[in-house]
């Protein structure tokens, strides 16, 4: 799915907005980022901090353009806002939070809500020894080459349940 010019217009607006509104907060001025608009998954978005790079998911953005102005645009900036005053640090940590919550005056959610139902590829059931996962295809392939996968409640290892 492409995106209309408009909109990758509107969305580096967004962007912009919030750019200025950390210069104005830290008194001093930031890198703006290249926008990429082939983000695919179930990721709303990413930034690319040492390429100085944000990237949009054009299936998501269709679907839910107020919760990307609101909330995905402002995440993905603060990244690269963050990376710029304090290099690397944990990708959601007190850093990102403050630059989230005290600049941007948005919550600072890890994760979106969107329905990924469009976007979401074939998945593979596999079984620990307390409930039932699904795995992507990506993470299907690993295990078929030996990696692991363990349940983050009871710690055990994951098992394909077959097709």
């Amino acid at each position: 799915m492409k995106l209309t010019d408009q909109d990758k217009k509107a969305l580096e607006l967004q962007g912009e907005d919030f750019f200025i509104e950390a210069e104005c907060f830290f008194d001093r001025a930031f890198q703006r980022p290249e926008y990429l608009f082939n983000q695919r998954g179930k990721a709303a978005g990413t930034a690319h901090l040492q390429r100085n790079l944000i990237k949009i998911n054009p299936v998501l953005f269709m679907s839910n353009k107020e919760e990307f102005f609101e909330q995905v645009i402002p995440h993905e900036v603060a990244h690269l806002i963050t990376f710029q005053l304090y290099g690397k640090v944990r990708p959601h940590g007190k850093q990102w939070q403050y630059v989230m919550e005290t600049v941007f005056k948005r919550p600072a959610l890890t994760t979106h809500q969107l329905d990924t139902t469009d976007v979401a590829g074939k998945q593979f059931t596999y079984r620990c020894s307390c409930t039932v996962h699904q795995l992507t295809i990506r993470r299907h392939n690993k295990v078929l080459k030996g990696d692991r996968y363990l349940c983050k409640h009871c710690r055990s290892n994951l098992v394909f349940e077959g097709e």
